[in-house]
């Protein structure tokens, strides 16, 4: 008589008989995340709706929708041009169906988010870049909608607060892309001559044409902490003036540092630090 005998390949049959069960252990997805900073695997639950790392302080990138509420009122926000419509001037290969796609998954028409909001009962108007939405690269309804908070803002006498995120202009629509530039610093101006003010907050990253233009005319410059701000990229300027850059070079820290920015905030603190610079900035509170 055999001792052993190979066991036959049983199929364990679900409660409603149509489908197999399966057994494998299923992990949800986004349960763990990976500091950049400090390396450590962390438990997504432990960083909190602001997505803070609870080891070193790091600031995950968060979308545009997730930024709004932690900043603003609640139910104070208005939504400003939310359906222009990107178009494809050069008939860039893929270049729509990329749009449609990263609608979907951001929520937004593009890769910013512009209103009217309130931050402790103070109104402004709001902009909020995503890195999510084609890395926050500016196009000509990014353009024209960041162009038309300034001059809605400029009409309605209201401070702006621009969030930035960006990798810089956007190929897919070339030389449209990089004029942007020109009409949002024409539109800052603008505001300006009101005696009107505007902060701009750098996340990370801000970079390229956004970093050359809009991002560093504020008249108060925030960053986030560790943010990667700079124009072109670590290994084009090493290649171009061939020399070695130090490890924190474009780093929100190294630019504090140097004269760029004038604070860093973290998240946890940005909503009442802004809150404190809208009043101090108020007509009549000196």
């Amino acid at each position: 008589m055999a001792l052993f005998k190979k066991k036959k390949d049983y199929i364990r049959i679900s409660p409603n008989r149509n489908q197999p069960t399966n057994h494998e252990p299923t992990v949800p997805d986004n349960m763990w995340a990976k500091c950049p900073s400090c390396k450590h695997i962390l438990y997504t639950k432990e960083m909190g709706v602001e997505k803070v790392c609870p080891n070193c302080g790091y600031n995950f990138r968060i979308r545009a929708w997730e930024r709004l509420a932690l900043v603003i009122d609640s139910q104070s926000f208005e939504e400003w041009n939310e359906s222009l419509a990107t178009e494809d001037p050069l008939h860039f290969p893929g270049y729509l169906e990329k749009i449609a796609k990263a609608q979907e998954q951001t929520h937004l028409n593009e890769a910013v988010l512009t209103g009217k909001a309130m931050i402790d009962q103070q109104p402004l108007a709001i902009g909020i870049m995503d890195s999510h939405f084609i890395m926050g690269s500016m196009g000509t309804v990014v353009g024209e909608k960041i162009t038309r908070l300034f001059e809605r803002a400029t009409s309605e006498k209201l401070p702006v607060v621009l969030f930035t995120a960006s990798g810089g202009a956007r190929m897919q629509e070339g030389i449209f892309s990089l004029m942007q530039m020109a009409k949002i610093s024409a539109a800052v101006k603008r505001h300006s001559n009101e005696g009107l003010l505007y902060i701009a907050f750098l996340t990370d990253p801000t970079t390229g044409g956004v970093t050359a233009s809009f991002a560093m005319e504020g008249d108060i410059i925030l960053a986030e902490p560790q943010a990667l701000i700079g124009f072109a990229g670590r290994r084009v300027i090493e290649q171009t003036i061939k020399q070695e850059l130090p490890e924190d070079f474009q780093k929100a820290e190294f630019l504090l540092k140097h004269g760029f920015i004038d604070q860093i905030v973290p998240r946890l603190e940005i909503k009442t630090k802004l809150s404190e610079l809208l009043r101090m900035h108020q007509k009549g509170a000196w």
